[in-house]
């Protein structure tokens, strides 16, 4: 690994791997098959980059959005190392220079959307050179929006064995046991290596805010936009949020508005706005933001239910990228799951959903347990609406208020959700701990606790 702990700094100037991160790229370098399941902002990318770069392979990323393969190949680009993005957006002379390089060998990393590994014509010029590694970003969506989203991720698995049969490493956010089970089938990998990162994130505030009519909705929705900082606010249908986008315009809010109806070139322009700093608000429907790697979202809004808690933790976790708090806020009326309930499959996924609006145990606990991770029945978490209202719970205090004195690697501590564990390591921002199971996580620091040697 000291290899490529140089080949990090020199490449990305970061000074070490966390671990989540060097178990990924450990599986990965030994050859085998790896589903990775990691919270958003855990540098997904570097998984497949570090390893591409120490081989000096040939790398295949599958990413769903052309933007953000965009800017993945030209941040490459600027370090020195050679990427290739075939897309339908690009003109006739870019797309054979594209394939020129590609053909050549020249290229260390080819970005493609599924619709060009659907192809034959594209994969049977792939096989000029040697493929080896597969990535597939965003691989919930071979199951959870494979037929209604993005049919084409449903050819993966046929573009992978006209491939060889590369190395593949699966990437996404979250995945509850049926989805990684429904990704190895897809995939053809039924012994395809899972590693789960987790998907707590100590800095998010999970909150439901009740209200019985339009009104209060909106009077809701306008003090959560006011309390600071760039923000998403999602509607269930395009209908709900282009009148939401014309109220808070009313209301002296300047928002952007994006949904799928739009021209290309539109969504392109309201996007770029909005990640560049120069649009603080963005009112969408679940078209916007996967792939959205701005780091500074303080809030995200769901004016109306999503489809299910799935889509929901995968939506309210483009907050808090950088790993300062930030909000996530669900408005419910109960009016507003006939409107999910119009557009299911399964019915019982929106009464989930519905479920953990009007619950009022700890929020973070119903997430944990959807994802089927272990929590601690007797532990609040302390960043979430329920938890916060239960203000008897002095460990929650606590943990908000309570300066930490500074800790060590080996030091015993305390992390809500989690329980007992050692320090691995400590780092600017987090704390990696190792658990009594031998999982090791991360933490921003305020939420872990030093325990007594007493």
């Amino acid at each position: 690994m000291k290899i490529l702990e140089n080949l990090l700094r020199r490449r990305f100037g970061l000074r070490g791997l966390r671990p989540g991160q060097r178990e990924v790229i450990e599986s990965v370098l030994a050859g085998r098959d790896t589903l990775a399941i990691m919270p958003s902002g855990a540098g997904k990318s570097l998984c497949y980059q570090l390893p591409t770069l120490h081989r000096r392979g040939t790398t295949i990323v599958v990413s769903p959005l052309i933007a953000l393969m965009k800017d993945q190949a030209d941040k490459l680009e600027e370090r020195g190392v050679d990427a290739a993005a075939v897309n339908s957006a690009l003109r006739a002379r870019e797309r054979r220079e594209a394939m020129r390089r590609i053909r050549s060998g020249e290229t260390d990393f080819i970005f493609a959307t599924p619709e060009q590994l659907a192809n034959p014509a594209f994969v049977e010029k792939l096989k000029a050179h040697p493929i080896d590694l597969f990535v597939i970003d965003e691989a919930h969506c071979i199951t959870q929006w494979g037929n209604d989203f993005r049919p084409a991720y449903r050819e993966l698995g046929a573009a992978l064995r006209a491939l060889g049969d590369p190395t593949l490493l699966a990437l996404t956010a979250t995945a509850t046991p049926d989805v990684i089970e429904d990704i190895a089938r897809q995939l053809e990998r039924p012994r395809m290596r899972v590693l789960n990162a987790g998907v707590y994130r100590p800095n998010l505030y999970f909150e439901v805010l009740q209200t019985t009519n339009e009104a209060e909705k909106k009077q809701a929705l306008l003090e959560v936009v006011r309390s600071g900082g760039a923000g998403i606010v999602y509607c269930a249908t395009v209908r709900a949020a282009k009148a939401v986008h014309g109220w808070l315009a009313g209301q002296g809010e300047e928002a952007q508005l994006y949904h799928g109806r739009l021209a290309g070139r539109e969504r392109a322009e309201r996007q770029d706005a909005f990640m560049s700093g120069g649009a603080r608000t963005m009112v969408a429907t679940n078209a916007f933001g996967m792939g959205i790697d701005r780091q500074d979202i303080r809030y995200v809004v769901h004016y109306q239910l999503p489809g299910s808690l799935e889509a929901y933790y995968q939506e309210a976790g483009r907050a808090g990228r950088d790993g300062k708090d930030a909000r996530c806020t669900l408005l419910y009326d109960h009016a507003d799951r006939h409107v999910q309930l119009y557009f299911a499959r399964k019915r019982s996924k929106v009464e989930l959903l519905a479920a953990y609006a009007r619950g009022t145990q700890c929020r973070w606990k119903m997430i944990l347990e959807y994802f089927d991770e272990e929590v601690e029945q007797s532990d609040e978490c302390g960043a979430c609406d329920n938890c916060v209202q239960r203000s008897a719970d002095g460990y929650a205090s606590t943990l908000r208020m309570k300066a930490r004195p500074p800790l060590k690697k080996g030091d015993a501590v305390r992390v809500p959700k989690y329980g007992r564990g050692t320090v691995a390591e400590v780092y600017d921002d987090r704390i990696a701990v190792t658990f009594a199971s031998g999982d090791t996580r991360e933490f921003a620091p305020r939420y872990v606790a030093p325990v007594s040697s007493r």
